[in-house]
């Protein structure tokens, strides 16, 4: 294949494939350049001036690499695999660094090895990194565990690409012996391990980075990008449904710009759908000042060097033919995407099928619970009149706690009429029974409840309402329907669900009709009084993230994550 490539870039011979007349970046010295872009199978040949055996003209268009998205799980958009490329390649991204924690803690190695055999059926280069915390926390009933022990049988299977963000900071920080084992089978294997180590500095930022820990996509403020920089991370900017902060670019200059990448952690389908993916990251980049040829870097070269993807992420010979041509880099547009050399989407729309989904019977069927809810589960009972309550800042996931004024009824907190609801998670994988209890202030919604299976990282059920019969039927429903989303009408009496068959996470339908379903129920839950500020499900479904600050609820109890211990909800 060697002498093909050569012959082609030297000339003598006609390439497979070239893109005529275009304006490319060349993201090596941060310019734009003009002329053809000649490509022979799944490579790059040359840039000059070449003839192909097929020609695209891109007169007028900006050929730029294939976006790489640096964090994503792809559960979070509830499409799965195969449909879930059908919505971000004909947008440009052609490789993504996936962490199916979400599944996994659902279904175990299953749920990866479903996401893996999925990949193969579409033209995505999905590097499945190995979930480094099933579960998050000890302190909450998952459907699977993967210790050490399992890191490092695991860690080396063909498919796996790396070690997945690693939310347990204190266990490394504090040298959990089974922690530090995840890390140094990594290491073993000499593969790359992401991080997640929110609001962490100083020296015990030096010893999680001493466990080897190359990347963060949880940093706020510019001092916490500058420390974590200077000490060789890499930051990802995070353009999710619910977890943004695009703002961080404004810390992008000169000096720095070669440590940041884009991902989108957790995007839904109907953002995917309506907005774009990583296309999208870029657009409001550039709107917001950054130069768009630093903006097309992060997105591809500085992604393709931090996870060794080597050949990838530029324009140049011998470097993968991942290519997008857009209209500019204002709007990001695409008009052809290119991979591995074939042209594979056009004007937008995938030119690949995904009407053949893998679809396992070890990852369906995964709701389970002791008994059939009843409104009396749901009552809570406070022993006086002040009480903690989460709240949650919009576009993000770091809750705070309040102390509220509460009344009582017949042992049972009263939220009817005031800005709380009662918020519980119910445990769905080993039928314990458990139900976790807490309030809530600001959410706005009013007349019923609401409920999904995703609920972040275990994904138990997770139930928001204001009276206790709606409540019961909106877990008896998920659990019906094998997981998903649903809203109760109390009110109306009406039941409003969406289906998420795969693992209470995803749905094995087309894209097409699930987010416009998607779409339907979110605009339900904000005619029910959810605020226009939050994601109305996916917002809920971080309540019970228990590895970031300061309240969140789990299966268990109420959980203060600053102190890593339970807090009782009386104040």
């Amino acid at each position: 294949m060697l002498e093909k490539y050569i012959n082609a870039a030297t000339r003598r011979k006609k390439a497979d494939l070239v893109l005529k007349n275009a304006t490319f970046v060349d993201v090596f010295t941060g310019v734009l350049r003009k002329g053809d872009v000649a490509v022979v199978g799944e490579k790059i040949v040359g840039t000059g001036e070449y003839q192909g055996e097929t020609e695209i003209d891109c007169t007028g268009l900006t050929v730029i690499p294939g976006y790489i998205d640096g964090h994503v799980h792809i559960e979070s958009s509830q499409l799965s695999p195969e449909e879930f490329a059908s919505l971000i390649v004909p947008r440009g991204t052609t490789t993504i660094i996936a962490d199916p924690h979400e599944i996994t803690n659902v279904c175990g190695m299953a749920g990866c090895e479903y996401i893996a055999k999925a990949a193969k059926n579409v033209p995505l280069d999905i590097k499945i990194q190995l979930p480094s915390c099933v579960p998050a926390t000890p302190f909450e009933t998952s459907g699977a565990v993967l210790a050490g022990k399992d890191i490092e049988k695991h860690i080396n299977d063909e498919y796996i690409f790396g070690l997945g963000e690693f939310m347990n900071y204190p266990g490394i920080v504090y040298c959990d012996p089974d922690v530090l084992k995840k890390a140094e089978a990594a290491h073993a294997a000499a593969k790359i391990i992401d991080g997640h180590a929110p609001a962490v500095y100083g020296y015990e930022l030096n010893g999680y980075l001493c466990a080897g820990i190359s990347t963060d996509h949880e940093c706020v403020t510019k001092d916490e990008i500058e420390e974590k920089i200077s000490k060789g991370m890499y930051v990802h900017i995070r353009h999710g449904s619910s977890t943004q902060n695009l703002g961080n670019a404004k810390h992008i200059n000169q000096k720095n710009m070669r440590r940041f990448i884009l991902c989108t952690d957790d995007r839904h389908a109907a953002d995917l759908k309506e907005k774009g993916h990583l296309d999208d990251a870029l657009r409001r980049l550039v709107a917001d000042g950054v130069d768009p040829v630093n903006a097309v870097i992060c997105a591809t070269l500085n992604a393709a060097e931090c996870y060794n993807l080597k050949w990838r992420g530029a324009i140049a010979p011998f470097y993968l033919a991942d290519l997008v041509a857009v209209d500019n880099l204002k709007n990001f547009n695409a008009k052809y995407v290119i991979k591995s050399g074939k042209l594979v989407a056009e004007n937008g729309k995938p030119l690949f099928d995904t009407s053949k989904r893998y679809l396992p019977e070890n990852v369906l069927n995964t709701v389970h619970l002791k008994r059939e809810m009843k409104a009396e589960d749901f009552v809570l009972t406070l022993k006086g009149k002040k009480a903690k309550a989460m709240t949650i800042e919009p576009g993000g996931v770091v809750t705070g706690c309040e102390i509220v004024e509460v009344e009582s009824k017949n042992g049972d907190v009263e939220v009817k009429g005031t800005d709380l609801l009662k918020l519980f998670v119910v445990e769905r994988h080993k039928l314990t029974g458990n139900i976790g209890k807490a309030l809530f202030k600001g959410y706005g919604f009013k007349g019923g409840a609401l409920g999904i299976t995703i609920a972040h990282d275990s994904h138990n059920i997770i139930l928001m309402g204001d009276d206790n019969a709606s409540m019961a039927k909106a877990a008896n429903r998920l659990k019906e329907i094998g997981g998903g989303m649903v809203i109760v009408d109390g009110e109306k009496g009406e039941i409003h669900s969406l289906t998420l068959d795969i693992a209470g996470l995803m749905s094995s339908r087309d894209a097409e009709s699930l987010q416009a379903d998607s779409r339907a129920l979110i605009e339900k839950a904000h005619s029910m009084g959810v605020k226009r500020d939050y994601e109305a499900f996916m917002s809920l479904a971080f309540l019970s993230l228990a590895v970031i600050p300061k309240l969140k609820i789990t299966d268990a109890g109420l959980f203060d994550v600053e102190k890593f211990a339970f807090t009782d909800i009386n104040a």
